[in-house]
């Protein structure tokens, strides 16, 4: 009995330095990952502030100096609470485009498009994946999915494509970060949809 003894302590001593050493590990480890996540995730804040990501997904008010991003909604897209006015198709056939007054829709040959909700929301990307939201950017595909129509103007997908994995990485982390907002944007619209 006392040598089962003595061999459980000489385990106990020779197994519990080793456990105790990974664990302070593993807690670095995980501190370094979440470290890595919040770099990514300001990279993000960074790159969608200077690409112009607001500029067309941020619904806005009129404010003492123009145009103003409503906080509470920002990255949101077009407001499904907006009605839907129908566009002066004149001006289309002349070869203009035409913007919404706070830019979150558009006008032109294809029909009307309307910017997509970018919050966390199940109703934005929420549920993406960042393998659809590369291949979004990258091949311009609706939602990020294989087969689906082609993204509509004015999305610049063309340029952002030329973005890097990381910078992509990084925008994707920050979107999968905001502030969800229930929002579904209405379904773009062709000319025969419009008449």
């Amino acid at each position: 009995m006392r040598k089962n003894y003595m061999i459980s302590c000489i385990i106990a001593m020779a197994v519990l330095p080793a456990f105790e050493a990974c664990t302070p590990t593993a807690a670095k480890d995980e501190k370094k990952v979440n470290q890595d996540n919040k770099q990514l995730v300001a990279r993000g804040e960074y790159l969608v502030s200077v690409i112009g990501c607001d500029d067309c997904h941020s619904p806005k008010r009129m404010g003492p100096m123009g145009p103003e991003i409503i906080p509470e909604t920002r990255l949101s897209g077009y407001p499904s609470s907006r009605p839907i006015q129908k566009p002066d198709s004149n001006v289309t056939k002349q070869g203009w485009i035409m913007l919404g007054p706070d830019l979150t829709s558009a006008v032109g040959p294809w029909g009307m498009s309307f910017t997509a909700n970018l919050t966390s929301s199940e109703t934005g990307i929420g549920n993406w994946t960042e393998e659809n939201f590369i291949r979004a950017i990258r091949k311009g595909k609706f939602k990020g999915l294989e087969g689906s129509r082609d993204l509509l103007p004015p999305m610049p997908w063309f340029v952002y494509k030329n973005m890097t994995d990381e910078d992509l990485k990084s925008i994707f982390a920050f979107l999968k970060s905001t502030k969800p907002v229930e929002n579904i944007v209405p379904n773009a619209k062709l000319w025969e949809d419009l008449k």
